[in-house]
């Protein structure tokens, strides 16, 4: 028989760890103001890619409730007219890490990750969040995290607690042991191996398992590795490590669920075995043929290529480890080429940063490196609102500026399809109604 004082314990961790949906969450501490009206030169519109003048959108309890220059202007709303701007959807990003952040030391990394406690490691989440907000991104999709940070920044924020971003998050990725998703090789003796609780697992039944556990503990998507990563220590970049059962597995039982699936691939064969294995995206796909290209647009399987990562381990591989510097160096050298490819083909694409490897809050970098490498400006503001929305299934939410949907909304210096960098200087930034940057002065 259970001791008393267990089941009070059992009862106060359920009430711990239990997810908090946006139904659930506490009264935010920050209301939106019940009527605004955003006024800029330009509007961009996140279906077709075009800009239209004379922006006006009209924000009511968090809610978007009109569009365009002849939307009725309520009486008593507060008016802000940012002058030579555009007004976008708030950007989304499709692949962030918000519970950590490399440093230019990879070994001091490590230690930081070890030496400090959950705690501590939770308020410099909290930190990432909020910059990553203020950068002009109101959504994003963590992809991994220990501990469970995300899953507890993501509750802390939907409650009102603290000021970040839309989130939905994977907990731990899962992988193999000895893989991407699995820890450094640490002695046993002194660090316990990971297992399916932490993502970990070897065969088709325990990796079933590892995707249930993700799920019980608040898991809105589900993340996984196929094949290898680059600043990991003891895997190759590019080849497979899951086999067929294994990957047919994670992604049966998450769609079985409801959820949606991230397939982190730089590999090729890797790639071609996860879309067999029904994935949704794609991440970074450093080493995809056309041939690989050319099914993912027939399946409409999104490619998330996260290029500013590409571009930032490339720059900084000489502050790597031997092993790691040489990977880093190689997909480097290849992720641009392969996204080239991908533009060209015709691949649905979602923007996706992998901020963590890089300092976040700098999301927007991504944008220029798309364009320098072939997409259209409006298709990367695309990939990055109404396409982004529809990977994370949150299309009915946000990602366009339409009535009904949440007043979710940034506005940009002049005009992003002539000057992309705009997208790394917003001067006003809304989540839910709430304004969190306003550059106007009014």
């Amino acid at each position: 028989m259970r001791h008393p004082l267990s089941n009070i314990c059992f009862t106060l961790l359920l009430l711990l760890c239990a997810p908090v949906s946006p139904v659930q969450a506490d009264t935010p501490a920050a209301a939106p103001e019940r009527v605004i009206v955003l006024k800029a030169a330009h509007l961009f519109d996140s279906v077709s890619g075009k800009l239209v003048e004379h922006g006006v959108v009209v924000v009511t309890g968090g809610k978007i409730t009109a569009v365009g220059d002849k939307a009725e202007i309520p009486a008593g709303a507060r008016v802000i007219d940012l002058g030579d701007a555009t007004l976008l959807p708030g950007f989304i990003d499709s692949h962030v890490h918000l519970d950590d952040e490399f440093t230019d030391n990879y070994y001091l990394g490590a230690f930081n990750s070890l030496k400090r406690p959950v705690a501590e490691r939770a308020l410099y989440a909290a930190k990432y969040a909020k910059e990553t907000l203020l950068a002009g991104f109101t959504s994003v999709r963590d992809v991994g995290s220990v501990d469970y940070i995300a899953v507890s920044l993501r509750n802390a924020i939907n409650a009102g607690a603290i000021e970040g971003p839309r989130m939905l998050v994977s907990n731990y990725a899962i992988g193999a042991t000895g893989g991407h998703a699995d820890g450094n090789p640490f002695p046993p003796d002194l660090i316990p191996p990971y297992g399916p609780v932490q993502g970990v697992c070897n065969g088709a039944d325990e990796c079933r398992a590892a995707v249930r556990y993700q799920l019980k503990y608040g898991a809105d998507v589900i993340k996984f590795m196929p094949s290898g990563g680059v600043l990991s220590l003891t895997d190759s970049v590019d080849l497979p490590e899951l086999t067929q059962a294994e990957m047919d597995a994670i992604v049966s039982e998450a769609h079985l669920w409801g959820r949606k699936v991230a397939a982190h691939c730089h590999g090729d064969v890797a790639a071609q075995m996860a879309i067999q294995a029904g994935v949704n995206s794609i991440e970074h796909g450093t080493f995809l043929t056309d041939d690989t290209l050319k099914l993912m647009k027939k399946k409409g399987v999104y490619l998330v290529p996260t290029l500013y990562a590409g571009f930032w381990v490339g720059a900084h591989a000489d502050s790597y480890p031997p092993a790691v510097r040489e990977k880093a160096l190689k997909a480097s050298a290849q992720m641009q080429i392969m996204f080239q490819h991908a533009v060209k083909i015709g691949v649905p694409i979602a923007f996706g940063t992998d901020s963590a490897v890089e300092p976040h809050g700098q999301d927007a970098q991504e944008f220029a490196l798309m364009t320098k490498n072939g997409m259209a400006p409006a298709d990367a503001l695309m990939a990055a609102t109404a396409k982004a929305a529809d990977l994370l299934g949150i299309a009915d939410v946000t990602g366009t500026l339409v009535a009904g949907k949440a007043a979710d909304i940034i506005a940009l210096p002049g005009d992003p399809l002539a000057d992309i960098h705009a997208t790394e200087h917003p001067k006003f930034v809304m989540r839910d109604g709430i304004i969190y940057l306003n550059g106007s002065g009014q």
